[in-house]
C-alpha cells in the first residue's frame, strides 16, 4: 500500500509533477538536435557516428528502464528515482566536457540510463493510482503537460548553439536535471511502500516470462513501440533531411519540430476528450491504421520529390500528430491487469519501446544515402508493423472475451449465444 498516496481527486497536480519528470526525456533528445550537423564538424566525425548518440540514448532508456523496474518494486518509487537522476546529472556535464563522439555516444548511454527512472516511475505512479481509461485519461494530461519541452526544446537548443555552442546545451540538461530532483524530494509522496524480501533474480525472470506469456501485453506493447520508433527513426533523421538537405536554418527547423509537437500534444488532448466516449481499444485501431496511411504518403513523396519542402513537412505532422493516439492508449492497455507488477511491468514495456526505437534510429543512420528515403522508409515500416501489432492484440482480446462468456455462460445461453468480439480489458 501507498505510505502517502497522492489524492485521486487531484490529477492536475500529479500531471504537474509527473509531467516535469517525463519532461526530461525528450528535453535530453530534442534540445541538441539543430545542433547535430554543427557536433559533426566540430568532432571531426560522420553523420552515422553522430546519430549514434541519439541510438545510444535510447538503448540507454530501454536497458535501465529494464534495471529500474525490479529496483522500483521493491525498494518503492523514489529512491530509485534519486539515484537515476543523479546519474543523469553527473553524465549530462560528462557530455558537455566530451572530448570525443566516442566519449559523448558512451556519456549519452551513461546519461538515458540515469533518466530511465523518470520513465518507469511515470507509469508505475500512474498504474499505482488508475487503471483502465482512467490511466489512459491521465497518461493524455501527462502529454499536455511535458509537451512544452519538445516544441520548447529544439528551438532553445538552435539559438543556445548559435549563441554560446553545442555543450552549453548539455550543462543546461545537467541543471535542469538537478532542478528535477529537488522537486521530486519536494512535491512527490511514495505510492509504493518498499517491500523487506531481497531481490530475487530468478522470480524476476519468472515474472519476465509470466509477461512475455501475456499476449495481451505483448501485442499492445509492440503497438507502442513501433509507433515511438516511427517518431524516433524521424527525429534522428530529420536534422540531416531538413538542415542539410532542405537548407532550414538550425533555428528554423527548431520551429517545424516545435509545429510538429504542437500536433502530437493536440492529437493527444482530444484523445483525451474521446475516451469519455470510446475505449481506448477503439480509437488505438483507428490510430494505427492513420500512422500507416501518413507513412506511406511520406515514402512516395521522398521517393517522387513531389512537392518539396512543403510535401514533407505536411506529411511528417500528420504522421506524428497521430502518434497522440497510439502512446497514451496502447500504454494504459498493455499495464492493465498489471497491478501486481506495475514496475516490472513499466520497465519491460518501456526497454522494449526504446530497444526498437534504437534499432530504428540506428537504421536511419546506416542506410544514410544522402536522401531522405531512408528516413521515410523506417518511418512508414514502423507503422505498418503498428498497425499489424495492434491487429493481433484486438484478435487477443476478442479471442478471450469470447472464451470467458462460453465458460460463464449457461449451457443452453452457450448454444444460443454467439461469441461476442468485445475486449476483456476496456470494450473495444
Amino acid at each position: 500500500m501507498p505510505s502517502s498516496p497522492i489524492p485521486r481527486r487531484s490529477p492536475g497536480f500529479l500531471a504537474l509533477i509527473l509531467g516535469a519528470l517525463m519532461a526530461l526525456g525528450p528535453l535530453s533528445i530534442d534540445m541538441y538536435l539543430p545542433s547535430l550537423p554543427t557536433l559533426q564538424r566540430e568532432l571531426g566525425t560522420t553523420a552515422s557516428a553522430v546519430q549514434l548518440t541519439l541510438a545510444a540514448y535510447f538503448a540507454g532508456l530501454g536497458l535501465g528502464q529494464l534495471a529500474y523496474g525490479p529496483l522500483t518494486d521493491r525498494f518503492g518509487r523514489k529512491r530509485p528515482l534519486y539515484a537515476g537522476l543523479a546519474l543523469y546529472v553527473l553524465a549530462s556535464l560528462g557530455c558537455a566536457l566530451a572530448p570525443n563522439v566516442q566519449s559523448l555516444i558512451a556519456l549519452r548511454f551513461l546519461q538515458a540510463v540515469g533518466g530511465a527512472a523518470g520513465q518507469v516511475v511515470t507509469r508505475a505512479v500512474v498504474r499505482d493510482l488508475y487503471g483502465g481509461a482512467a490511466a489512459a485519461r491521465l497518461l493524455s494530461l501527462l502529454m499536455l503537460v511535458m509537451g512544452a519541452a519538445p516544441i520548447l526544446a529544439p528551438t532553445l537548443g538552435g539559438w543556445m548553439l548559435l549563441v554560446a555552442g553545442w555543450r552549453v546545451i548539455f550543462a543546461l540538461l545537467a541543471a535542469l536535471g538537478l532542478g528535477c530532483l529537488a522537486l521530486m524530494a519536494a512535491a512527490l509522496p511514495e505510492t509504493a511502500a518498499s517491500r523487506a524480501e531481497r531481490l530475487d533474480l530468478r522470480a524476476i525472470g519468472a515474472h519476465l516470462g509470466a509477461l512475455g506469456r501475456d499476449h495481451a501485453f505483448v501485442a499492445y506493447t509492440l503497438t507502442g513501440a513501433f509507433g515511438q520508433a516511427g517518431m524516433f527513426a524521424y527525429i534522428s533523421g530529420s536534422p540531416f533531411v531538413l538542415i542539410e538537405l532542405f537548407r532550414v536554418s538550425p533555428q528554423h527547423y527548431g520551429w517545424i519540430f516545435g509545429a510538429n509537437a504542437f500536433g502530437l500534444i493536440a492529437a493527444s488532448q482530444l484523445n483525451h476528450r474521446l475516451l469519455a466516449r470510446r475505449s481506448p481499444a477503439w480509437l488505438l485501431a483507428r490510430a494505427t491504421a492513420a500512422t500507416t496511411a501518413f507513412g506511406v504518403v511520406l515514402l512516395a513523396v521522398a521517393v517522387s520529390r513531389w512537392g518539396g519542402l512543403t510535401a514533407v513537412v505536411g506529411a511528417i505532422f500528420a504522421f506524428v500528430a497521430s502518434l497522440g493516439f497510439i502512446n497514451a492508449n496502447a500504454t494504459a492497455l498493455a499495464m492493465d491487469g498489471q497491478a501486481a507488477r506495475a514496475g516490472l511491468a513499466s520497465a519491460a514495456l518501456g526497454s522494449v519501446q526504446f530497444a526498437i526505437a534504437a534499432c530504428a534510429s540506428s537504421l536511419v543512420g546506416l542506410l544514410n544515402d544522402g536522401t531522405m528515403r531512408p528516413m521515410a522508409a523506417v518511418m512508414a515500416a514502423c507503422g505498418a508493423a503498428s498497425w499489424l501489432a495492434c491487429a493481433a492484440a484486438r484478435r487477443l482480446d476478442a479471442s478471450a472475451a469470447s472464451a470467458a462468456h462460453r465458460l460463464t455462460a449457461p449451457p443452453a445461453s452457450r448454444r444460443a449465444t454467439p461469441d461476442i468480439p468485445s475486449s476483456p480489458r476496456p470494450p473495444a
